[in-house]
């Protein structure tokens, strides 16, 4: 089994247990948290086709902002080795950012600081930033393990020298004494072309990044799913629209740099674009009996998105904008760091002006 499969195996067995963690929030909401009632947006009949407008629009756009950077090759501009497309993915990184700090981050700790929830334990401790902080650190040893996988399975390694073996492509180290050779231990490496570190890299970071997007975008799909109120339905989706757009050009930079093959480049960016569909489709079917406001569902929920939160912030800070500015292209050239610099703000200003809605 490749790491490729095993991590898109762990996204499936996270998907299932998240189903099972959401079953008990769908419990009645206690007395005196349930507002809903007196708000004349609440209206299921009328919010029920902004859920299917939902569903289209945030997959179609998913999928344009994830498969744009697939076909830069063919814009000169956007070439993956030019300088515009380091100033777009510093952009979408930014993006990332401002998602975990300004959405995902602000929304758990609003959950779990909420009146409906008993005061010991959850207003006595800070849950939101403990789990963030544990899931940042669980994403770290995730990066470091897999990247340790999928180095010991393409690594050099030692091998006999063959006289006469044609087939086996070999690095000779070759010691030279006056004018005799000494032969030594030959470096045989598979010929599969993943053997470059910086390529193993750009692998493991696309997974794990699309890893902890799809963990946030089911959140977000089931909670767009399960409200009634059409009025704040509308303003979601365009917010939203316009979130997975960016988020899906960040992703596919990464997508692109890790040079899959053409099947698994479709299958993440399938996933990535019909993960939050899903959760809002999720959301209809449980809409009748899901109470948000429930402990069980702002507990869940809030656990959820502070999980998210870190994996999020951690993939943007160290994988993608530390690994960037710390790499050679950048550290060449100070006129393109601040460009990049001034990209990557960008981005966060606009996740923390679309926060306003969302």
């Amino acid at each position: 089994m490749t790491t490729t499969e095993l991590v898109m195996k762990l996204v499936y067995i996270l998907l299932i247990l998240f189903t099972f963690t959401v079953s008990p929030a769908i419990s009645s909401a206690p007395e005196g948290c349930d507002n809903g009632s007196d708000n004349p947006c609440i209206n299921k009949a009328k919010a029920l086709p902004l859920k299917i407008v939902a569903i289209v629009a945030i997959f179609t756009t998913s999928m344009i902002g994830v498969m744009a950077p697939l076909f830069s090759r063919y814009i000169p501009f956007l070439r993956p080795d030019g300088n515009g497309f380091m100033i777009v993915k510093c952009f979408s990184s930014g993006i990332i950012l401002g998602t975990g700090f300004m959405h995902v981050l602000p929304d758990s700790f609003e959950m779990l600081s909420s009146d409906c929830l008993s005061d010991d334990p959850w207003h006595k401790f800070p849950f939101a930033g403990f789990v963030a902080m544990l899931s940042g650190l669980v994403t770290l040893a995730i990066d470091s393990i897999t990247t340790s996988l999928y180095t010991g399975k393409t690594a050099v390694r030692p091998v006999l020298e063959e006289y006469g073996n044609d087939q086996e492509k070999a690095i000779h180290i070759v010691g030279h004494n006056n004018h005799s050779h000494g032969h030594g231990v030959v470096l045989g490496a598979k010929d599969n072309g993943s053997s470059d570190p910086q390529l193993l890299r750009y692998r493991v970071i696309a997974m794990v990044l699309e890893l902890g997007i799809l963990f946030h975008s089911v959140v977000i799909g089931l909670s767009l799913g399960a409200t009634n109120d059409y009025c704040t339905i509308k303003g979601l989706i365009i917010a939203l629209c316009f979130h997975h757009l960016f988020e899906g050009m960040g992703l596919g930079g990464c997508i692109l740099q890790a040079d899959f093959t053409n099947v698994k480049k479709f299958l993440m960016a399938f996933f990535f674009a019909g993960t939050t569909p899903l959760g809002i489709f999720l959301g209809i079917v449980l809409s009748s009996i899901y109470r948000d406001n429930s402990p069980t569902a702002l507990i869940t929920i809030g656990l959820l998105n502070a999980c998210s939160a870190g994996m999020l912030i951690y993939m943007a800070l160290v994988d993608l904008l530390a690994t960037e500015f710390m790499g050679s292209m950048l550290q060449g050239s100070v006129k393109l760091q601040i460009k990049c610099f001034a990209a990557a703000l960008l981005g966060c200003t606009v996740m923390s002006v679309v926060a306003k809605w969302a």
